[in-house]
């Protein structure tokens, strides 16, 4: 019989089993308070602050830079630890190399078509950096920005305040946006995000967070036996350099099928033109839900050899499933392993790609007196 992770938790906790860093054994353990320690210096002396937090059996650590997660350990079925999101051990990795990993994502995720949009008549060009197109909020987006970092407990919970305030004019968005994003740890080790942003002037936004998941652990090899289910009948199809064509594609009788969920890499090989253009899956499916007032669960992943599960829900109406097509085996983690192609896979909860150019997409636009938020919420289970 499987156990559930609660009772793996438990269970350890009775036998008096003590837990350590990477492959240890969980032990229940309430809220603890986040511990801050120096993570290293950037280049013109700025400090960079790392934060621990762990409560319910999970254990996350948080970069003041970027509002990076740069460690998330859950245990599997037997109640080992595993760090399962990819990073590295030091700040000049990240500045230098980082694909993301782990960051926030700002003032939008994913593209927009050559970095230009028009909003309220008014054309406005944008920090381009994925071709001819703007990727991420530009070259210097909220994933390449020092936050603002406050910790908390509030009854069984804890957790951090990310605080981050965008100029007018920053990557050529409108508006000064200030944002705050609330890292929650919950009593049941769920990680729950929780965006908010307000402007001074009509502006896009589409905040994410761009962790890449490995179930069995950083640094240990491929996530193609990862099953993934995702409740979407339908995606986003992209043109070559990966911005929506405006249409909204079936996904029956496709690879991008995973309605009743299927091991990743039972069909990324397969010929189709989509899957050829991207290198493998990276678009957006356009949850079947829609846009709602709390989150509700839209997609789950498993490693049937750790039995690690991860669920997601969100608010949002899409999710971006990225297999870790561009990883190349240039980047070390902090096991000291290379990451390469599908080595990981990110789940980015959002509104659609390049949205500002779609009038028929879910609008991202924001607006004086207006308040942006969003909520996604991470469950962990073995």
């Amino acid at each position: 019989m499987e156990l559930n992770r609660r009772t793996v938790i438990a269970g350890a906790a009775a036998a008096g089993v003590a837990a350590t860093t990477l492959g240890g054994t969980a032990h229940a353990t309430g809220g603890r308070k986040p511990v801050k320690e120096l993570f290293g210096k950037l280049a013109d002396g700025t400090k960079v602050y790392r934060w621990s937090l762990e409560n319910g059996g999970t254990r996350l650590k948080v970069l003041s830079w970027g509002g990076v997660v740069q460690s998330l350990e859950i245990p599997d079925r037997h109640g080992r630890y595993a760090n399962v999101s990819l990073g590295f051990d030091n700040i000049e990795d990240y500045v230098a190399k980082t694909p993301y990993f782990g960051a926030l994502i700002g003032r939008y995720g994913n593209r927009i078509a050559k970095g230009q949009f028009t909003l309220d008549g008014k054309k406005y060009q944008l920090s381009v950096n994925d071709g001819e197109n703007s990727l991420h909020g530009g070259t210097q987006g909220f994933d390449k920005r020092v936050w603002d970092v406050e910790p908390f407990t509030k009854g069984s919970d804890v957790g951090l305040y990310l605080y981050y305030t965008s100029v007018d004019g920053e990557m050529g968005y409108p508006g000064t946006l200030k944002v705050k994003v609330t890292y929650t740890l919950t009593k049941h080790g769920d990680w729950r995000i929780d965006y908010e942003a307000t402007t001074d002037k009509a502006t896009v936004v589409n905040l994410t967070s761009h962790v890449y998941w490995n179930l069995g652990g950083e640094g240990t090899g491929t996530i193609e036996d990862h099953e993934l289910k995702i409740a979407a009948s339908r995606y986003t199809p992209t043109d070559s350099g990966l911005i929506p064509t405006g249409e909204l594609a079936k996904v029956a009788g496709t690879p991008f099928d995973f309605r009743k969920g299927k091991a990743i890499g039972r069909d990324i090989r397969t010929g189709h033109t989509q899957l050829v253009t991207a290198k493998g899956f990276d678009h957006n499916w356009v949850l079947d839900k829609g846009i709602t007032a709390r989150p509700e669960h839209v997609a789950s992943l498993r490693d049937p050899s750790s039995g690690r599960t991860l669920k997601i829900a969100t608010n949002e109406p899409g999710l971006q499933f990225y297999s870790g097509n561009f990883l190349d085996g240039t980047l070390v983690g902090p096991s000291d392993r290379t990451y390469r192609q599908g080595d990981a896979l990110c789940l980015e909860t959002q509104h659609f790609p390049d949205s500002p150019n779609h009038p028929s997409f879910p609008s991202t636009v924001l607006r004086p007196g207006q308040t942006y938020r969003t909520t996604t919420v991470h469950s962990f289970h073995a």
